[in-house]
């Protein structure tokens, strides 16, 4: 919990820290964005100014400064326009197409429109010029910038959210590996055991039928902790048929199932050869099967089991008739800690998931499920191609 807990307010910190990083950044390239069009706006009008005592010049006119003032201009793109939307002379206008004077004419157009426009009277007529004028490249530029800054932000809290994420996964996983393994290391003692005291009892009650079902339970006691002791080491798949998988399973879940239940097998007459780890494997089909089982809720009902060869993959297909599965909880099957057990850890079918895509490369999902009907999963393996 502790844990989490911190998980939960680091997350929060960032979020807030990326929100206030982007609302300050926002705010102060606006403020800087508004000043910078305010001292545009006032250069155009002293180029109008200029322009104006450019036209009307007389001999107490300073020419030498008012070009000063006009050549000083290099950034900010102007078209000068007469009170008949002629173009009359432009300045940091760069041209695309072939027709020049049009394009220069739309583009004065679309400034005046704006509102970026300096009216100049020309004295002794009723005509006048317009300083039309755009944004500096620097301004577009800035004025884009926030915008880039939002986007690295919300990137730099997302990576850093997933990181988080993965760690606390990391976490998750090395415990519960360091706790599997413990696990299987304490069963080994007791196990060892139990089969000296089933040899012991074959030997001086030979002729008892319990016993063989002792030794099988001990067995499977054993596979169960090797299971437990490979969990965090990727497990090295070997060539197996799937039908003795099946026939294991179906034998062991006979024996320890309601005679209410029905398992069967349906599967082709010669071995279905899978490369695989028959062990882990096994577990899969005995989860699919339990809670196959605990779907019937102690009624009656069956299992089928398909061994399919199709193509160049082999799906093995785990068919029931219990009480199904509804659709919005379909998604959410293989989630670590989903279940629909009043008791249960909600971790059996994402392990098998895992087993079979990460171990197996291969595919689990839900084929079908309908509420009182049942439920039918599928797995899905490459299959070995003929001459290897």
């Amino acid at each position: 919990m502790q844990w989490t807990d911190r998980i939960r307010q680091v997350k929060i910190i960032l979020v807030l820290s990326a929100i206030v990083i982007a609302a300050m950044s926002l705010l102060v390239s606006h403020y800087l964005v508004r000043d910078l069009q305010v001292e545009e706006r006032n250069k155009m009008e002293v180029w109008a100014e200029a322009m104006h005592a450019f036209n009307n010049a007389d001999e107490n006119t300073d020419l030498a400064l008012v070009m000063s003032v006009i050549e000083s201009n290099n950034t900010i793109p102007v078209i000068v326009m007469d009170s008949e939307g002629n173009v009359a002379d432009w300045r940091n206008i760069s041209i695309s197409g072939d027709d020049t004077l049009s394009f220069v004419s739309d583009y004065g157009h679309r400034m005046k429109a704006a509102g970026n426009a300096v009216k100049i009277e020309l004295e002794g007529t009723t005509d006048a010029l317009y300083v039309c004028y755009d944004e500096s490249t620097m301004l577009k530029r800035l004025t884009m910038w926030p915008y880039w800054q939002l986007g690295i932000v919300l990137i730099f809290a997302v990576i850093a959210v997933f990181a988080l994420l993965s760690s606390k996964r990391a976490e998750q996983n090395k415990v519960w590996v360091g706790l599997s393994k413990e696990t299987a290391h304490q069963l080994g003692t007791p196990i060892s055991s139990l089969m000296a005291w089933v040899e012991i009892l074959k030997e001086n009650y030979p002729d008892d039928d319990l016993i063989p079902e002792m030794e099988q339970d001990v067995k499977r006691l054993e596979r169960i902790a090797e299971r437990f002791s490979k969990i965090g080491s990727l497990p090295e798949p070997v060539e197996a048929s799937m039908n003795e998988v099946l026939d294991h399973v179906i034998a062991y879940m006979d024996k320890r199932t309601s005679q209410k239940v029905a398992i069967k097998g349906h599967y082709p007459s010669h071995d279905v050869i899978v490369k695989m780890n028959a062990s882990l494997f096994e577990w899969v089909i005995e989860n699919l099967c339990k809670n196959a089982v605990d779907a019937m809720e102690g009624g009656q009902g069956k299992i089928d089991l398909w061994l399919l060869e199709e193509d160049d993959k082999v799906a093995i297909e785990v068919a029931d008739n219990g009480k199904g599965i509804k659709k919005k909880d379909v998604g959410n099957v293989f989630r670590p800690g989903f279940t629909t057990k009043k008791r249960g850890w909600g971790l059996g079918l994402s392990l098998a998931k895992r087993i079979v895509e990460e171990y197996h490369k291969g595919h689990i999902y839900v084929k079908q499920s309908e509420v009182g009907k049942g439920t039918t999963f599928r797995i899905e393996l490459h299959a070995i191609k003929k001459g290897n």
